[in-house]
């Protein structure tokens, strides 16, 4: 069974003269420096969530101990999170043709018989089980949520980040025996003494370097086709990217929309001036507001992006509101505000509710916006009031806001 050609646990099965130790040990570089970026660039963003500051924040409750690397979100610089998100995105589409080849240049190996010599290599190939099964389960679960479809079981930030994990520790593992290797492999690239290459190869019809190129212009191609969607200006050229469920249309609100006011199940009755209220509480009780009486109060501007997880941002937005810290002295909180509890008309889905720390209230650019750009907010921008909160994930930017309730969380 093993020396039958026919099958593809036969070394003569794999014809290809490309498989070699130097394709691979390229490939496995490449991916060493840009899957050691996607890991840090994706628990930055965890972090920006505030997981730990509550439950409703907090996405995978059962972490433990891989929530160590969690601190307090920063507000400044106001575009941390659209360059962290954006490379992330960006990096995980553009390395996909490289992940392709790699898991091709090795192939070979997934199908070798005996499947273990020995205890190190049993520990080994489970090593490499995992290695490509997390790595196609993390690219593929990413690429679904960039373009918005939820089609796999369960809530992509728990998949996500526990599959990150376990992708990581394997790729950690592999790393550590395959680095040094790999290393040599690129210093001597004319010995080809490796299990990979074909005892009978087939006639080339493009050379390894010529397979990189081909490799390369892909990644290109992947990376002019998502780079847009952090540009107003470019964002027609994403054509990976999510467009979201609406266009925005022109105007001042002509900018990016991922979730509709009718997505959302916003009632246009229940935002209508004379119905609408805010219910801001605090220490001293509760204050209820309506629209106009919040354009009464000490109004200021704010310029600052939205930005997503699925990797796009819009540029710089003027918005204009009344300072999220103002509304805390409203209720009792003079001095440094606490933490706020923000929660949304909006009746279901994730993110209908959301937590800020202090820090994010006390800016004097977090507001709660009334209007942008000149204009009051669309309904699908979160009329009558939204959160606007600098570097903050674009969730956390809660819109059709029903309730402040500031406090420590």
């Amino acid at each position: 069974m093993r020396d039958d050609p026919r099958l593809p646990t036969s070394p003569r099965f794999w014809r290809s003269p490309l498989r070699g130790p130097w394709f691979t040990s390229v490939l496995g570089l490449v991916l060493l420096v840009g899957v050691t970026v996607l890991f840090v660039t994706g628990l930055v963003s965890y972090a920006a969530y505030n997981p730990d500051l509550s439950p409703v924040n907090d996405k995978t409750p059962d972490k433990g101990m891989l929530g160590f690397y969690l601190f307090s979100w920063p507000t400044d610089p106001p575009w941390l999170y659209r360059l962290n998100q954006g490379v992330h995105v960006t990096l995980g589409i553009t390395l996909i043709p490289v992940l392709l080849a790699k898991l091709w240049s090795v192939v070979p190996k997934l199908f070798a018989l005996p499947p273990a010599r020995s205890l190190a290599h049993a520990l080994e190939r489970i090593s490499l089980l995992l290695l490509v099964g997390g790595g196609l389960f993390e690219f593929v679960t990413g690429v679904l949520n960039v373009q918005l479809n939820y089609v796999f079981p369960g809530s992509f930030y728990p998949l996500h980040f526990y599959g990150a994990w376990v992708f990581f520790a394997a790729f950690v593992a592999h790393a550590l025996l395959k680095t040094p290797t790999a290393l040599r492999n690129l210093r001597h690239a004319r010995e080809e003494r490796d299990d990979l290459v074909s005892p009978h190869p087939a006639e080339p019809t493009v050379s390894r370097r010529g397979a990189l190129w081909f490799v390369g212009g892909g990644s290109l191609l992947l990376f002019a086709t998502m780079v847009g969607q952090n540009s107003d200006a470019l964002r027609r050229t994403a054509l990976l990217a999510p467009h979201g469920w609406a266009e925005p249309g022109g105007g001042p609100n002509g900018f990016q929309i991922n979730k509709t006011a009718a997505y959302a199940g916003i009632d246009a009755a229940e935002t209508d001036d004379d119905v609408w209220r805010l219910v801001v509480t605090g220490r001293l009780g509760t204050v209820r507001l309506s629209r106009s009486q919040l354009a009464e109060l000490p109004l200021h501007s704010s310029a600052l992006p939205i930005a997503c997880v699925e990797g796009w941002s819009t540029s710089d937005q003027w918005w204009r509101g009344v300072r999220l810290r103002d509304l805390a002295a409203l209720v009792g909180y003079d001095g440094d505000p606490p933490d706020v509890f923000v929660e949304s008309l909006q009746r279901h889905g994730a993110f209908r509710r959301a937590a800020l720390r202090a820090n994010q209230v006390a800016d004097p650019r977090s507001l709660l916006a009334l209007y942008v750009n000149g204009e009051d907010l669309s309904p699908d921008h979160g009329y009558p009031a939204r959160v606007i909160v600098p570097a903050a994930p674009g969730v956390l930017n809660t819109k059709w806001v029903a309730r402040l309730t500031f406090g420590d969380l």
